[in-house]
């Protein structure tokens, strides 16, 4: 997946997160940031690769996002991989 459509995924997510009462809060207190913050810094890809790790996090909340947005389960991981800090690499 190119960062573009990585971004662009994100903020799909970053915009269902904030919308999912039960999800909102959390966010907020894992980021450390405000309301106004997460708003400012929306365009930060490093960000919004913060927004994925808290999705894949929960698994739950990440197959309710996919069901919603009409995308594979694993389109967040892929989108995430193209993000700064996603590339998963192999030690053995």
């Amino acid at each position: 997946m190119k960062s573009e459509a990585a971004e662009a995924l994100a903020l799909r997510a970053l915009g269902w997160i904030v919308g999912e009462e039960r999800l909102s809060g959390a966010f907020l207190a894992a980021s450390g940031a405000s309301a106004a913050d997460v708003a400012a810094r929306a365009g930060d890809p490093e960000f919004l690769g913060f927004v994925l790790d808290f999705l894949l996090a929960d698994e739950p909340a990440l197959l309710e996002f996919a069901a919603a947005e009409g995308l594979k389960p694993d389109a967040p991981m892929r989108a995430r991989a193209a993000l700064p800090g996603g590339d998963v690499h192999d030690w053995t």
